[in-house]
């Protein structure tokens, strides 16, 4: 299961789960972008709509997965996005949209999936760079990515007794249409990423695939002793 795995990062991580044998569902709020995804998937697939601050949409995503392809293996709570604005100028509107794609929907993304889920399956929650990293603008944002960096430390402990790894994928810029829900104009984009492409030592922006391959390893059996940990896939950025 994937969520968010209509567009983006998480598509490309549905792809990559496909190509490999998996039977996969995407969740996303976009019906069009659903059915075009799900499309392009190979092998078996399902596509669900509804969105993850709403825990009627979460139950009705795994249950339907359940009634459709059994007891799941991987879980990939990917759902999230930024938007860019002065600490001073947020709003408890804008605050609460923020945390409650970014924090509240993974929580409880992995709270109705792990009932569902085979002992020794996998969890996997996508984080940012931004956990770690400054970024003006972006305070609501990077202190959500940081909790559910913090959560998966507490649910690697709860879940250990299941033998179900919980690990975290932070990925740094990457190129996807996400730069166009920041609130930046086309202009401000190409500066923005200009900028982030600069304080990187690789000395580009991240491609969607990169991130998948990564997410492939954590849900794989090649990490099999990889639990709590945190995959950081940015190209040295917050690193050196």
């Amino acid at each position: 299961v994937v969520t968010g795995g209509n567009s983006g990062i998480g598509l490309a991580m549905a792809r990559e789960f496909s190509r490999q044998g998996a039977k996969v569902a995407i969740f996303g709020r976009d019906a069009e972008t659903l059915r075009e995804a799900d499309t392009s998937l190979i092998g078996e697939s399902m596509s669900i709509q509804g969105d993850v601050r709403s825990l009627n949409d979460l139950e009705t995503l795994f249950r339907q997965t359940q009634e459709h392809f059994g007891a799941i293996d991987i879980v990939v709570a990917n759902a999230g996005g930024a938007t860019m604005q002065p600490f001073l100028e947020v709003t408890e509107d804008t605050f609460d949209d923020q945390s409650d794609v970014n924090f509240k929907g993974v929580f409880f993304t992995l709270q109705k999936a792990v009932p569902l889920m085979n002992d020794g399956g996998t969890a996997i929650i996508v984080s940012s760079s931004a956990n770690c990293r400054a970024a003006p603008g972006m305070s609501v944002y990077g202190s959500a990515k940081a909790a559910v960096r913090s959560l998966a430390r507490t649910l690697t402990q709860e879940l250990a007794p299941r033998n179900i790894r919980v690990n975290v994928l932070t990925p740094g810029p990457v190129m996807t249409a996400a730069y166009s829900r920041t609130g930046l104009s086309e202009d401000q984009i190409t500066d923005f990423q200009a900028e982030q492409a600069s304080q990187i030592p690789l000395n580009r922006i991240g491609q969607p695939d990169e991130i998948a391959a990564a997410a492939l390893f954590l849900a794989s059996s090649d990490s099999s002793f990889v639990a709590g940990a945190e995959l950081v896939v940015d190209g040295g950025m917050t690193q050196v």
